[in-house]
């Protein structure tokens, strides 16, 4: 088990101009990711060092929206104006988690505008919904040199998750302690009473510590 990525909902302006914005932030451009048809949604991504990396989504004005769960979750902080929806682990089985959760992962996939299909299995995105400071489970189904952390810039590298919430309650849901897929990643545990979820992240970039 190991982080995956971090999601986050576009704002009012929309996908395009939320992807440049923060992109701005840290010195580099996010990448079209293409749709998700399962989902009703689509992105845009940035890699990151470790085999990690930053996805900004949006809703799309399609029936699986509001269908799927995660195309419900992307409306909703949507809906807010935008901000972290939630951060996703990266599992070797996906059967553990849906036997623990008691129910089946979602097939995902997405065609990345060079036309290459890319799919993985997820679960979890309920708990997210209900408690966000939970993480969401993900089983890649690709090669590795297809992750879409591939060709990422090493100097940009992800430094702290901030988190409003509980590790407890966490490490529960993960089923092992909470520093076990965050390896060298910092996690900041802030307001355990308020809102749960991700407050921001801080990213390594060559111009020094990024806040987002």
């Amino acid at each position: 088990m190991r982080l995956d990525h971090l999601s986050y909902a576009a704002g009012p302006d929309g996908l395009e101009s939320t992807a440049r914005r923060i992109g701005a932030l840290l010195g580099r451009e996010f990448l079209d990711g293409g749709v998700h048809p399962r989902f009703g949604t689509r992105n845009m991504v940035l890699p990151l060092a470790d085999r990690t990396y930053l996805e900004i989504v949006e809703v799309l004005d399609h029936p699986a929206s509001d269908k799927a769960p995660f195309g419900q979750a992307v409306r909703a902080r949507s809906a807010l104006g935008g901000g972290w929806l939630g951060w996703a682990v990266e599992v070797a089985d996906i059967a553990v988690p849906e036997e623990r959760l008691g129910r089946a992962a979602a097939q995902g996939s997405r065609h990345r505008p060079d036309g290459v299909e890319l799919r993985w299995k997820q679960i979890g995105i309920n708990g997210l919904m209900a408690d966000p400071q939970l993480p969401f489970f993900i089983q890649w189904e690709v090669e590795p040199d297809l992750h879409p952390s591939t060709g990422a810039d090493e100097s940009l590298d992800l430094a702290c998750l901030e988190i409003a919430g509980d590790p407890q309650r966490v490490s529960e849901w993960l089923g092992e302690p909470v520093e076990a897929p965050l390896e060298d990643v910092k996690v900041e545990w802030v307001a355990p009473h308020g809102t749960p979820g991700i407050i921001a992240v801080q990213v390594l970039t060559p111009n020094g510590l990024v806040r987002l």
